[in-house]
């Protein structure tokens, strides 16, 4: 394939390998075979015909071993990453390690990772143990695991393989992923983000990993492994990307595109990782974090997508009437088309909690009686586990307690619970 300076080749691995292990006290009473016989009927097909043919081909292997013949698991990294007390406990417990190996080609389906990762789901679920997968150094639950395998329609979420990480410095925040390399990818990364992005960038990463991903698979569809891959140096990422990696696609994602330039950023250090970095395109004015969070508020059509709870105080009260004494007006301006071309209407309101209410923010696509308004959600809720970035909501007007229209710079009219949040200041009507 002809590469020009829109598309940047990346190189492709020769074959790409998938570790998992089972933590077991003893020798497990059960063989891998019989384990995955007993997910018939339960796993949809192709994973589970998948998992039987490269058990009894030279591409898996099962082991079973003492667990200090297998190199010690960072348990820092292992709680970085979500284990808990009680599953640490069971691998310091665990005398045998049941690791279970796969070996595929990069492409489209990842074999290896599908089939490995269903044998030691299998074999977990008949002992009453945990999958430890090495590559995300994650626990895994064995129901976990399984329902992160593609459905009937071949379906998977993005987020059960690829996690975003980030840490601080002087800079801003380090954003990277932990996860394409199963594919045989690089990880992205993005330097230099407001700390106020935290959930926003971390799910725009991942939208982005869901196009890249898509481009590189299809760059490998061929009989043949190729060298590399080329990429489009310019990188579109849409609602509708965050939204399907997030299991979410039925959600259209009927946001303005964004665009990121896609670097290659090679290791110096041999034992270290190349990087794909995600950065602004060419000739963007400013630093670069004031692009990334025009583009979160393009995407997601909210503001501060971090969940905020509103505190109490006169300021806030009148920030409140104030934000619904104009809800009429900006449902009829809304309704008419009458508001300035390509923004978006977003409505905070608030959700139930043991410790009062939690309030996100949501954009509005339909508004069609005054007291529903149909949207798509901006944040994560902690007090919901359904109402994830990119999912569709429904919101009683009764319970918005402010509203905004923004544009890719920001908030052009309303936003007053915001600014008193932000600002600490009474708010201006």
């Amino acid at each position: 394939m002809l590469i020009t300076d829109d598309f940047l080749p990346v190189p492709v691995p020769e074959s790409l390998t998938a570790t998992y292990l089972v933590p077991t006290v003893g020798l497990p009473s059960v063989t891998a075979r019989t384990a995955v016989r007993g997910l018939a009927g339960r796993l949809a097909e192709p994973v589970h015909g998948l998992a039987v043919q490269m058990l009894d081909s030279p591409l898996m292997s099962v082991d079973i071993r003492p667990i200090g013949e297998f190199p010690e698991l960072p348990p820092d990294l292992l709680t970085a990453f979500g284990a808990t007390e009680e599953q640490l406990g069971r691998l310091a417990a665990a005398s045998h390690l049941v690791v279970v190996q796969a070996e595929y080609r990069p492409g489209w389906p990842p074999a290896h990772e599908w089939a490995a990762r269903a044998v030691a789901a299998a074999v977990a679920e008949e002992v009453g143990g945990d999958v430890v997968d090495v590559f995300g150094l994650q626990f895994l639950d064995p129901a976990a695991a399984l329902r992160s395998l593609p459905d009937a329609e071949g379906r998977v979420r993005l987020v059960d393989w690829v996690l975003v990480p980030y840490s601080s410095d002087a800079e801003g925040l380090w954003f990277t992923t932990k996860g394409l390399r199963r594919f045989g990818l690089l990880e992205l990364q993005t330097q230099g983000v407001p700390d106020h992005l935290t959930r926003a960038w971390g799910a725009v990463m991942t939208g982005a990993a869901r196009r890249l991903l898509r481009d590189w698979t299809d760059g490998l569809a061929g009989e043949e492994v190729p060298a590399f891959v080329p990429l489009p140096v310019l990188a579109t990422v849409t609602g509708h990307d965050i939204a399907v990696a997030y299991g979410n696609p039925e959600q259209h994602g009927a946001t303005a595109p964004v665009l990121l330039r896609l670097e290659l950023d090679p290791a110096t250090d041999p034992d270290a990782d190349s990087f794909l970095s995600l950065r602004p395109p060419a000739g963007h004015p400013g630093p670069d974090g004031r692009y990334f969070a025009a583009a979160c508020g393009t995407l997601f059509a909210g503001i501060q997508p971090d969940v905020r709870y509103a505190r109490s105080g006169d300021a806030m009260s009148r920030a409140v009437a104030t934000a619904r004494a104009g809800l009429g007006d900006v449902r009829a301006r809304f309704r008419a088309g009458a508001l300035p071309s390509e923004t978006q209407l977003v409505v905070k309101y608030g959700l139930p909690g043991d410790d009062g209410p939690e309030y996100v923010w949501a954009g509005v696509s339909a508004w069609d009686t005054p007291e529903r308004i149909v949207g798509t959600s901006a944040s994560d809720a902690n007090t919901d586990p359904s109402i994830r970035i990119g999912s569709p909501v429904q919101v009683e007007t009764a319970d918005v307690v402010d509203w905004a229209v923004l544009d890719t710079s920001g908030v052009i009219e309303g936003g007053w619970t915001q600014a008193v949040l932000d600002a600490g200041e009474p708010p201006r009507p």
